[in-house]
């Protein structure tokens, strides 16, 4: 898991090959910086304006520890902080959660903070729009952006494909998005938004890589297909695929498990 306590240092050059010309600009304007990973303000394509805004990370970013596998939590209390980010990188605002709506590393690896201010406020304020959730599942061969607000970083690589089950550790993931390899993210881009580059929506939330092509230990994720065969990539990286959240997020930016097409893992 690529979180800030393996992290290398901020002068490793910026892993990058060229974007296509068509693309949605992409840049850091609503990531944030969490104290050990990266993070986005998001929104699904229902949110309002008046609606307290969402920050989602990693479920292994959460400020009370790992959770356990088949572990979820759920309207947790919660003071953290988060720094936004313009266009440039720069730090504009301290966003406050006032509690983990969600978050979990069972089937998929994520948390979503409510924040104490509305998508508006946050607009009107510093000139930042939350990033949208895409709806869809995302396709091989899409060129992606990695964005780390820890690190002000941008990793751009293309979609290699999926992983059935990605198991490191105790934890399982399914139906996990690949990278090619081009993206060599690091220790403190756990949580970062996957861009699709033609559509500037947010596919996947960034969280693991295999490290030193150890076979499915901490740090060393392997796939596993659907006859249980194991596949061990090293120096490869992935992430979790964020589609799914959008049915979950219903009137007022409530998390509701019980919502129509909600496959999120319930407590």
């Amino acid at each position: 898991m690529l979180c800030a306590a393996s992290a290398v240092p901020a002068a490793t050059a910026h892993a990058s090959t060229a974007a296509p010309a068509r693309a949605q600009a992409v840049s850091f304007a609503g990531t944030v910086a969490l104290s050990n990973c990266s993070g986005s303000v998001v929104r699904v394509p229902n949110s309002q304006p008046t609606d307290p805004a969402l920050v989602m990370s990693n479920g292994h970013c959460l400020e009370t520890g790992f959770p356990g596998p088949g572990q979820v939590l759920v309207d947790r209390p919660s003071t953290r902080t988060f720094s936004l980010l313009n266009a440039s990188g720069s730090k504009v605002a301290t966003l406050r959660a006032s509690k983990i709506a969600y978050g979990t590393m069972t089937d998929t690896d994520v948390s979503l903070y409510q924040l104490t201010t509305t998508y508006r406020t946050i607009e009107s304020s510093y000139g930042i729009k939350a990033l949208e959730l895409s709806a869809a599942h995302p396709v091989k061969g899409t060129a992606i952006s990695v964005v780390s607000g820890y690190w002000k970083r941008t990793y751009n690589c293309a979609i290699d494909g999926f992983a059935y089950r990605l198991k490191e550790g105790e934890w399982t993931w399914k139906d996990s998005v690949r990278y090619t390899s081009a993206c060599q993210t690091i220790g403190g881009t756990s949580g970062s938004p996957v861009f699709d580059q033609a559509t500037g929506k947010v596919v996947a939330v960034n969280n693991t890589g295999n490290e030193d092509g150890e076979r499915c230990t901490d740090n060393n994720p392997c796939e596993v297909d659907e006859s249980g065969q194991v596949t061990v990539r090293q120096g490869i990286n992935y992430a979790q695929q964020t589609y799914g959240i959008v049915p979950c997020v219903t009137t007022g930016n409530k998390i509701n498990l019980s919502s129509p097409g909600c496959t999120l893992p319930k407590p």
